[in-house]
């Protein structure tokens, strides 16, 4: 199996889990959204040290240390990556607790048209007038959401920014998918313990001895696995392609949003959805042509 496959299968598996997990932060809903992002940078860290004791990856952790302080701008970009992603499952979370599954899936729609932006600015990626529509699509489907339903998605755009500028960090340093984690949850880590802290100090925790406590220990594993099927899969292709696999995440949210947690879809979300639908089918489209015309070419050169 080539280096693109596998990073095809990791991103795949990373999205299907994504976009499931709506159902498993509705399971803790009882405790309060930013109590239940420090729980989870917690466990994430404990869970990632575990796997990588278990796994005995402890010296692979220690030598992409120790590249980090030798390369201090890497270095800087995975705290920014850490605290980039911390805020992305903030604001996920708090989607989820207040019932807009649908922005955040709508959020994910716009993220690959985001990451494509990106690549364009950040790496030097050039694409077609016909890409280029697609993300003048899904900005008209923004707008109209913005005029026509009345309000702005900030949740959707916080999704997209943050977890596009996540993927163009993960692409760009050359650490291991297991260590480039666990430094992350490491990072971000003493924020977590500083509000548990102040949590305690004015009596506000809500985690304890109930079923949503329960579940969020979970929170370790249900977060850090995705993240590294998506650090192995975004290492191993394009950037670009990587958003394309994204849409597997936000499609199984929209599905959740509307037949299981019953949210309010009325026709002008539906406009939306269908300029951001629009940009993602002629987007796809032409990058199936692309991929079509390099295999052609490929072969005609073998």
């Amino acid at each position: 199996m080539t280096e693109t496959k596998k990073g095809i299968i990791y991103a795949a598996f990373a999205y299907i889990i994504w976009g499931v997990l709506p159902i498993y932060w509705n399971l803790v809903n009882d405790i309060g959204p930013f109590e239940i992002l420090a729980h989870r940078i917690i466990w994430s860290t404990v869970f990632m040290l575990l796997l990588l004791l278990l796994t005995k990856q402890l010296s692979m952790f220690k030598h992409a240390t120790v590249k980090l302080f030798q390369h201090k701008k890497m270095l800087f970009a995975i705290i920014a990556a850490g605290y980039i992603i911390t805020v992305n499952w903030g604001t996920f979370i708090w989607a989820v607790n207040n019932h807009h599954v649908l922005q955040a899936s709508l959020g994910y729609y716009i993220n690959p048209l985001m990451s494509i932006f990106l690549a364009f600015v950040f790496l030097g990626e050039r694409f077609s007038k016909a890409q280029w529509i697609a993300i003048l699509l899904a900005f008209i489907g923004v707008v109209y959401m913005t005029f026509q339903v009345g309000e702005f998605p900030y949740v959707s755009i916080i999704l997209a920014t943050s977890f596009a500028l996540y993927g163009l960090i993960k692409k760009v340093v050359d650490i291991d998918a297991f260590s480039s984690i666990t430094i992350e949850c490491i990072v971000t880590m003493p924020a977590a313990l500083l509000y548990i802290f102040y949590l305690s100090q004015t009596d506000a925790i809500t985690f304890g001895m109930n079923v949503s406590s329960g579940w969020l220990l979970l929170s370790g594993a249900v977060t850090a696995i995705p993240l590294i099927l998506f650090s192995a899969g975004a290492r191993k292709i394009p950037l670009s392609l990587t958003g394309f696999i994204q849409y597997i995440g936000p499609t199984i949210m929209f599905f959740i949003g509307i037949f299981l947690l019953n949210e309010h879809f009325d026709i002008d979300q539906l406009i939306t959805f269908i300029f951001i639908w629009a940009g993602i089918i002629l987007y796809s489209y032409t990058k199936y042509v692309e991929i079509s015309r390099n295999r052609k070419k490929l072969i005609k050169d073998i």
